[in-house]
């Protein structure tokens, strides 16, 4: 039997250390994925417990690439917590990540709640307040990023970090299928990517973590940032780096990690 608060500990140990852990799947070949999600949720709980609050969920394996690596045929979730909140063209310590990499992504602010299990693209947009530009640092606390899916949805869906940009734009200003994406490192462009990348649409993604929730008994709310998936690969930062997205029609976002490790505190905010 898979005890959440053992494997929850297992990932909390990550984090204290700034190591990287076993696989859970190394150390329980037989977990599954509605196990790893209850994992999930018990790590979230003790956080909360511990003054964070849940503030939106993230969305992963939403490309059709990225699901063939993990030989799975659906997206995985996490939760945004708002001690992973980092200002737009703000520093990030390199002490308070293990091994991040960086994606773009379009953020979707619900205005009212989304209730499963026949949540559609067109509730979505009827949902939604404005959309903006995002970056995810995505940070496994997984070793050398050995993961399965059981692995990274334990490990809330490989969240680190996330960002937002600053510009507020109506879903019915831009076809977000069509939004074309350019990420940049160190002035110099690694990826370029469009909004059909998530699913064909990222509102899709968001219908599909809707409705997937609804099998845990969980709703997105009004008031949620939800991060609707990467538009193309995820890029590896090293410390010193700058990442910047551009979003046409939605506008820019950025981030910069410290170029010097800090000294790591008892609590790593990831």
């Amino acid at each position: 039997m898979i005890k959440s608060e053992s494997f929850a500990n297992h990932l909390a140990k990550a984090e204290q250390t700034g190591a990287g852990v076993e696989p859970l799947t190394l150390l329980e070949p037989n977990i599954t994925i509605e196990q790893a999600y209850h994992v999930q949720l018990k790590t979230i709980e003790r956080k909360v417990e511990a003054g964070a609050n849940v503030v939106g969920k993230k969305i992963g394996l939403t490309s059709l690439a990225m699901q063939k690596l993990l030989g799975v045929d659906q997206p995985d979730y996490g939760h945004l917590l708002d001690t992973m909140a980092v200002e737009n063209q703000g520093m990030i310590p390199f002490a308070r990540v293990l091994q991040p990499k960086v994606e773009a992504e379009i953020a979707f602010k619900l205005k009212r709640d989304l209730i499963g299990p026949r949540v559609t693209v067109t509730d979505v947009l009827l949902a939604t307040e404005y959309v903006m530009p995002a970056l995810e640092i995505v940070d496994s606390r997984i070793r050398d990023w050995k993961i399965r899916l059981q692995d990274t949805i334990a490990d809330n869906a490989s969240s680190g970090l996330y960002v937002l940009g600053g510009k507020q734009v109506k879903v019915h200003e831009a076809d977000l299928a069509q939004i074309g994406m350019v990420l940049y490192k160190n002035g110099e462009m690694v990826n370029t990517g469009v909004g059909a990348a998530a699913l064909g649409h990222p509102a899709r993604c968001v219908a599909w973590l809707a409705n997937k929730l609804f099998e845990f008994g969980i709703v997105l709310k009004a008031g949620e940032v939800i991060l609707s998936g990467a538009l193309s690969a995820a890029v590896h930062a090293e410390p010193g780096d700058a990442f910047n997205a551009r979003l046409a029609h939605l506008g820019e976002v950025g981030v910069r990690f410290t170029d010097k490790h800090d000294a790591r505190g008892k609590e790593r905010h990831v």
